[in-house]
Protein backbone atom coordinates (compact mmCIF):
# COMPACT_ATOMS: atom_id res chain seq x y z
CA UNK A 1 0.00 0.00 0.00
CA UNK A 2 1.36 3.05 -1.11
CA UNK A 3 1.42 5.48 2.05
CA UNK A 4 2.16 8.77 -0.18
CA UNK A 5 0.60 11.72 0.11
CA UNK A 6 0.48 13.86 -2.92
CA UNK A 7 0.53 17.41 -1.67
CA UNK A 8 -2.33 19.98 -2.21
CA UNK A 9 -2.89 21.86 -5.10
CA UNK A 10 -2.05 25.20 -3.67
CA UNK A 11 0.86 24.35 -1.62
CA UNK A 12 2.65 23.56 -5.19
CA UNK A 13 1.77 26.59 -6.22
CA UNK A 14 2.46 29.09 -3.16
CA UNK A 15 5.01 31.28 -3.89
CA UNK A 16 8.48 30.28 -3.02
CA UNK A 17 9.62 31.92 0.20
CA UNK A 18 11.70 35.19 -0.43
CA UNK A 19 15.79 35.31 -0.05
CA UNK A 20 16.89 38.09 2.43
CA UNK A 21 19.10 40.17 1.46
CA UNK A 22 22.09 39.32 3.53
CA UNK A 23 21.31 35.39 1.68
CA UNK A 24 21.04 37.48 -1.64
CA UNK A 25 24.28 39.29 -1.05
CA UNK A 26 26.52 36.10 0.05
CA UNK A 27 25.47 34.14 -3.29
CA UNK A 28 25.69 37.22 -5.23
CA UNK A 29 29.92 37.49 -3.69
CA UNK A 30 30.29 33.57 -4.12
CA UNK A 31 29.36 33.54 -8.03
CA UNK A 32 31.42 37.00 -8.24
CA UNK A 33 34.48 35.15 -7.07
CA UNK A 34 33.81 31.80 -8.94
CA UNK A 35 33.49 34.00 -12.35
CA UNK A 36 36.20 35.98 -11.63
CA UNK A 37 38.27 32.44 -10.98
CA UNK A 38 36.93 31.26 -14.39
CA UNK A 39 38.30 34.70 -15.66
CA UNK A 40 34.69 34.77 -17.22
CA UNK A 41 34.23 39.04 -16.08
CA UNK A 42 35.23 41.29 -18.58
CA UNK A 43 33.40 44.35 -16.87
CA UNK A 44 33.08 45.39 -13.38
CA UNK A 45 30.83 47.90 -12.30
CA UNK A 46 29.37 49.86 -9.07
CA UNK A 47 27.76 53.09 -8.26
CA UNK A 48 29.30 55.73 -5.33
CA UNK A 49 27.61 58.55 -3.97
CA UNK A 50 28.81 61.85 -4.77
CA UNK A 51 28.31 65.47 -3.98
CA UNK A 52 28.14 65.25 -7.91
CA UNK A 53 25.45 62.84 -7.92
CA UNK A 54 25.78 59.21 -8.15
CA UNK A 55 28.33 57.90 -10.25
CA UNK A 56 28.70 54.65 -12.59
CA UNK A 57 32.24 53.37 -12.50
CA UNK A 58 33.13 50.32 -14.92
CA UNK A 59 36.57 48.68 -15.24
CA UNK A 60 37.99 46.23 -17.34
CA UNK A 61 40.99 43.90 -16.75
CA UNK A 62 42.69 47.16 -18.16
CA UNK A 63 41.74 49.80 -16.09
CA UNK A 64 38.42 52.06 -15.34
CA UNK A 65 36.89 52.31 -18.56
CA UNK A 66 34.23 54.67 -17.74
CA UNK A 67 32.60 56.95 -14.98
CA UNK A 68 29.21 58.41 -15.85
CA UNK A 69 26.56 60.34 -14.25
CA UNK A 70 23.15 59.62 -13.66
CA UNK A 71 21.83 62.06 -16.05
CA UNK A 72 23.76 59.71 -18.43
CA UNK A 73 20.95 56.58 -17.84
CA UNK A 74 23.65 54.12 -16.00
CA UNK A 75 20.92 51.20 -17.37
CA UNK A 76 22.07 52.99 -20.58
CA UNK A 77 26.09 52.72 -20.43
CA UNK A 78 25.99 49.40 -19.18
CA UNK A 79 24.23 48.50 -22.53
CA UNK A 80 26.60 50.27 -24.36
CA UNK A 81 29.55 49.29 -22.85
CA UNK A 82 28.07 45.24 -23.05
CA UNK A 83 28.15 46.21 -27.09
CA UNK A 84 31.40 48.11 -27.56
CA UNK A 85 34.01 45.67 -25.41
CA UNK A 86 31.96 42.83 -24.19
CA UNK A 87 28.50 41.58 -22.66
CA UNK A 88 30.02 39.90 -19.37
CA UNK A 89 29.60 42.47 -16.82
CA UNK A 90 28.86 41.81 -13.58
CA UNK A 91 28.52 44.02 -10.53
CA UNK A 92 31.36 43.45 -8.20
CA UNK A 93 31.95 46.33 -5.58
CA UNK A 94 35.28 44.94 -4.09
CA UNK A 95 37.21 45.48 -7.82
CA UNK A 96 36.95 49.16 -7.38
CA UNK A 97 37.51 49.63 -4.08
CA UNK A 98 40.92 51.91 -4.88
CA UNK A 99 38.54 53.90 -7.70
CA UNK A 100 36.08 54.25 -5.09
CA UNK A 101 38.73 55.46 -2.59
CA UNK A 102 40.30 58.26 -3.84
CA UNK A 103 37.14 59.43 -5.46
CA UNK A 104 35.98 59.61 -2.02
CA UNK A 105 39.57 61.67 -1.04
CA UNK A 106 39.22 64.11 -3.69
CA UNK A 107 35.76 64.87 -2.94
CA UNK A 108 36.74 65.80 0.95
CA UNK A 109 39.37 67.85 -0.40
CA UNK A 110 42.10 65.40 -0.06
CA UNK A 111 43.38 64.35 -3.24
CA UNK A 112 44.44 66.47 -6.19
CA UNK A 113 45.60 63.81 -8.67
CA UNK A 114 43.95 60.47 -9.66
CA UNK A 115 46.52 57.19 -9.48
CA UNK A 116 44.38 54.32 -10.81
CA UNK A 117 44.78 52.46 -13.81
CA UNK A 118 42.74 53.86 -17.06
CA UNK A 119 41.58 51.95 -20.13
CA UNK A 120 40.64 54.99 -22.67
CA UNK A 121 39.61 52.15 -25.30
CA UNK A 122 36.48 54.06 -25.74
CA UNK A 123 38.15 57.10 -27.22
CA UNK A 124 40.02 56.89 -30.20
CA UNK A 125 42.56 58.61 -32.22
CA UNK A 126 43.17 62.59 -31.71
CA UNK A 127 39.84 62.30 -28.97
CA UNK A 128 42.21 60.39 -26.73
CA UNK A 129 44.81 62.42 -27.41
CA UNK A 130 43.33 65.22 -25.76
CA UNK A 131 42.81 63.12 -23.03
CA UNK A 132 45.90 61.92 -22.30
CA UNK A 133 46.55 65.80 -21.86
CA UNK A 134 43.97 66.59 -19.34
CA UNK A 135 46.01 65.40 -16.37
CA UNK A 136 48.63 68.00 -17.31
CA UNK A 137 45.86 70.87 -15.76
CA UNK A 138 46.92 71.44 -12.26
CA UNK A 139 44.24 71.04 -9.72
CA UNK A 140 42.75 74.16 -9.13
CA UNK A 141 43.57 75.85 -12.51
CA UNK A 142 42.07 75.67 -16.11
CA UNK A 143 42.64 75.87 -19.47
CA UNK A 144 40.77 77.11 -22.37
CA UNK A 145 39.80 75.00 -25.75
CA UNK A 146 42.36 76.77 -27.51
CA UNK A 147 45.39 75.57 -25.17
CA UNK A 148 44.86 72.41 -24.79
CA UNK A 149 44.04 72.24 -28.90
CA UNK A 150 47.99 73.14 -28.85
CA UNK A 151 48.90 70.84 -25.84
CA UNK A 152 47.55 68.05 -28.12
CA UNK A 153 49.81 69.26 -31.48
CA UNK A 154 46.59 70.65 -33.29
CA UNK A 155 46.18 74.12 -32.48
CA UNK A 156 43.45 74.61 -34.90
CA UNK A 157 41.28 71.85 -33.33
CA UNK A 158 39.79 73.83 -30.72
CA UNK A 159 36.46 72.27 -31.39
CA UNK A 160 37.67 68.48 -31.81
CA UNK A 161 39.04 69.43 -28.09
CA UNK A 162 35.19 70.48 -27.05
CA UNK A 163 33.92 67.31 -28.30
CA UNK A 164 36.98 65.14 -26.80
CA UNK A 165 36.09 66.99 -23.52
CA UNK A 166 32.34 66.29 -23.72
CA UNK A 167 32.65 62.74 -25.26
CA UNK A 168 35.04 62.00 -21.93
CA UNK A 169 34.09 58.53 -20.59
CA UNK A 170 36.00 59.54 -17.51
CA UNK A 171 34.92 62.95 -15.81
CA UNK A 172 35.62 63.38 -12.33
CA UNK A 173 39.17 61.31 -12.82
CA UNK A 174 40.10 62.44 -16.45
CA UNK A 175 39.51 66.16 -15.69
CA UNK A 176 38.03 67.74 -18.30
CA UNK A 177 35.78 69.72 -15.69
CA UNK A 178 39.28 72.27 -16.30
CA UNK A 179 38.85 73.19 -19.66
CA UNK A 180 36.87 76.31 -20.03
CA UNK A 181 36.07 78.62 -22.85
CA UNK A 182 38.64 81.53 -24.24
CA UNK A 183 36.76 83.97 -22.16
CA UNK A 184 37.39 82.04 -18.78
CA UNK A 185 33.68 80.96 -18.94
CA UNK A 186 32.81 77.27 -17.83
CA UNK A 187 31.17 76.24 -21.14
CA UNK A 188 29.55 72.96 -21.05
CA UNK A 189 30.24 69.64 -19.57
CA UNK A 190 28.98 65.97 -19.56
CA UNK A 191 27.91 66.01 -16.16
CA UNK A 192 26.19 69.50 -16.76
CA UNK A 193 27.06 72.89 -15.20
CA UNK A 194 26.36 72.60 -11.64
CA UNK A 195 28.10 69.64 -11.69
CA UNK A 196 31.29 71.00 -13.52
CA UNK A 197 30.92 74.44 -11.06
CA UNK A 198 30.92 72.05 -8.25
CA UNK A 199 33.90 70.54 -9.61
CA UNK A 200 35.66 73.68 -10.20
CA UNK A 201 34.94 75.33 -6.67
CA UNK A 202 35.71 72.27 -4.90
CA UNK A 203 39.32 72.89 -6.34
CA UNK A 204 39.80 76.20 -5.56
CA UNK A 205 38.73 76.12 -2.23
Amino acid sequence: MNNYAEPEVDTLLAPLDSVDATTTERLHARLATAAAAAGVIDIVYHTVDTPVGVLLLAATRHGLARVAYDSEDHEHVLANLAERISPRILHVPSRLEEVIRQLEEYFEGNRRRFDVPLDLSLSKGFRQTVLRKLPAIDYGRTASYAEVAVAAGSPKAVRAVGTACATNPLPVVVPCHRVVRSDGSPGGYVGGADAKHTLLELETA
